[in-house]
């Protein structure tokens, strides 16, 4: 699998984690559910930015964007598709 791969996949866990966790506190509100999700939420937020760090030729907009909370791995994934689709 390749580190774009990685991104990609880290960051919708990253996106899913994050909706579970808001579902949970504005429906059911099981403490269990949030303690379960948060930390995997948190390794899945760090392991995006480093991945983005670790994308060869990852433009600076990408790193920056990966930094966004919830969404950052989809749209730094996103920012280094579209940067790599324009230089050919």
């Amino acid at each position: 699998m390749s580190v774009f791969a990685a991104l990609r996949v880290t960051g919708a866990l990253e996106f899913g984690t994050l909706a579970g966790m808001l579902l949970n506190l504005a429906v059911f509100r099981i403490d269990a559910v949030g303690s379960a999700l948060g930390p995997v939420h948190g390794l899945a937020y760090a392991t995006a930015f480093v991945l983005t760090l670790l994308v060869p030729g990852a433009p600076a907009r990408s790193r920056l964007l990966a930094l966004v909370p919830g969404v950052g791995g989809l749209l730094a994934a996103r920012s280094i598709r579209t940067a790599s689709a324009a230089r050919g």
